[in-house]
């Protein structure tokens, strides 16, 4: 599959933006869907993971309650909806795809095959 993120953009800190990923090909609906991201200067971390019906979200602690990762398989498309923005937030954001695998953590970068190229977000203060 191939995964297209879009949606960043510069906003400031309290301030909202919706991120959208979409994938390619008629098995997305099969893979669990992440979004990880990356500040300058650090390792890609994991923000969320999003099992293949939608039904389960797994968060990082410190994006728990601000942000809503979704997905509509019609479109083939996954959203991170990122609500009360913090400077922290700034990063580039990427989306990944991972065949469903009950061995290896929904974190783990690892069992993600797919990346899309990333979109920035840049919170101001």
């Amino acid at each position: 599959v191939q995964l297209q993120a879009s949606g960043g953009g510069l906003v400031q800190a309290g301030g909202s933006l919706r991120l959208s990923c979409s994938g390619s090909g008629r098995t997305f609906s099969g893979y669990v869907m992440g979004w990880f991201r990356q500040a300058p200067g650090m390792e890609r971390e994991f923000v969320s993971s999003t099992t293949t019906n939608g039904d389960f979200t797994l968060y990082e602690e410190s994006v728990k309650g601000r942000f809503t990762s979704s997905r509509d398989n019609t479109k083939n498309t996954l959203y991170l909806e990122m609500n009360n923005l913090k400077v922290e937030d700034t990063a580039v954001y990427y989306c990944a795809a991972s065949v469903p695998n009950r061995y290896k953590s929904l974190r783990d970068q690892d069992r993600y095959t797919y990346w899309g190229q990333g979109t920035q977000v840049t919170v101001s203060s």
